[in-house]
């Protein structure tokens, strides 16, 4: 059968080139995945080199006091987890005996108020406190894992940082633009640094209100839960979920059901507020996924890249989506990719534009 459609031989062409190169990403993800780190890591950290340069700082000297503070941070988050683990550990049999008395008090309100029997051995396999920890260490673990190529990343970050100046010179040049009169360019290269700009700094805020929040309520091991909360923060929706469970259980085990529905409260206002208005006031309302599309962007960069791409599904899928608005042959396809807030307001737009009859 022959294809004469220029559109559908395209449209095979680039299908095809696609699955060519997610499958070599796939075979190379041992050397792919540190350089994404890198790359964001870099990005994030460059606003502040530009910042500091304001004050007549040297950039090699704010290049070296901005990697210090990122080995200091990982050493610190390396100890935070082997500390945590370790006081988990030592705790494990008291956690167990709360729990017992706790699932007891449940069974014996459920039963009187409803007439409900409930299987105390079953409630326990479910509520185990050593899974809750699991989820959190084997998250961090995996993505140490990642951090065994430390130097590398390091070395990677220094040099991508002191060469930030001429990165969007060179793409100019690289796309044969050397008068720099493409816009797209400046467009796409400024929304992905703004956006891993404010994304980082609102997941910093909301991990500090986690910690802060749970070190009044006591529970243990806050530093570790206000860690993950910074980290699953890159992930919308689901993200604030998936770190919400193992504090609010180690909660109800260590301090009852009282205190766990205060932590789960806590999670609830703190992403509330950042997620709905924060983050919407300083990046706007355009740059929003669908919730449809970040879960299946967790499931495909997870696939893909592992725990890292779990981490970085929004931050990437976020990076393809402005490089799509960025070019109009494919701003549809970043239409689809939309949240429904963006989808209204796109909508209101064309309609204030249509011309009265």
């Amino acid at each position: 059968m022959e294809i004469k459609s220029p559109k559908a031989v395209k449209a095979l062409l680039v299908m095809a080139s696609l699955v060519v190169v997610l499958a070599g990403i796939k075979a190379a993800t041992t050397i792919v995945v540190p350089f994404l780190l890198s790359v964001f890591i870099a990005m994030a950290c460059n606003p502040v080199i530009v910042w500091s340069s304001k004050f007549k700082i040297p950039r090699w000297l704010s290049v070296i006091s901005v990697i210090l503070l990122i080995v200091i941070f990982g050493f610190m988050l390396a100890g935070l987890v082997g500390n945590s683990m370790t006081e988990f550990r030592q705790n494990m049999p008291i956690y167990k005996e709360q729990l017992n008395s706790e699932t007891l008090w449940i069974s014996n309100q459920l039963e009187a108020l409803f007439d409900i029997q409930l299987n105390s051995s079953l409630f326990l396999s479910y509520l185990d406190p050593g899974i809750a920890m699991n989820m959190a260490t084997n998250l961090l673990s995996s993505l140490g894992g990642v951090l065994t190529n430390f130097l590398l990343i390091l070395l990677t970050v220094v040099f991508m940082l002191f060469e930030a100046e001429s990165v969007p010179k060179k793409v100019h040049i690289a796309l044969d633009d050397p008068s720099m009169r493409i816009q797209q360019i400046d467009k796409f290269l400024t929304s992905v640094k703004n956006y891993l700009v404010i994304k980082t700094l609102v997941s910093i805020a909301t991990g500090g209100i986690i910690g802060l929040w749970l070190f009044v309520l006591g529970v243990d091991h806050f530093m570790l839960w206000a860690v993950l909360a910074f980290l699953l923060n890159y992930i919308p929706n689901i993200g604030s979920i998936i770190a919400a469970i193992p504090a609010v259980l180690l909660a109800f085990v260590q301090l009852g059901p009282a205190t766990a529905g205060l932590a789960a409260l806590g999670y609830i206002a703190s992403n509330t507020i950042m997620g709905n208005v924060v983050e919407p006031k300083f990046m706007g309302r355009g740059l929003g996924l669908s919730t449809l599309v970040v879960f299946l962007s967790l499931i495909f960069w997870g696939w893909l890249l592992g725990t890292v791409g779990m981490l970085l599904s929004v931050p990437l899928t976020m990076i393809v989506k402005i490089a799509l608005e960025s070019n109009p042959d494919t701003k549809w396809i970043a239409l689809l990719l939309d949240s429904e807030d963006a989808v209204n307001d796109e909508a209101s737009e064309l309609k204030e534009t249509e011309p009265e009859s």
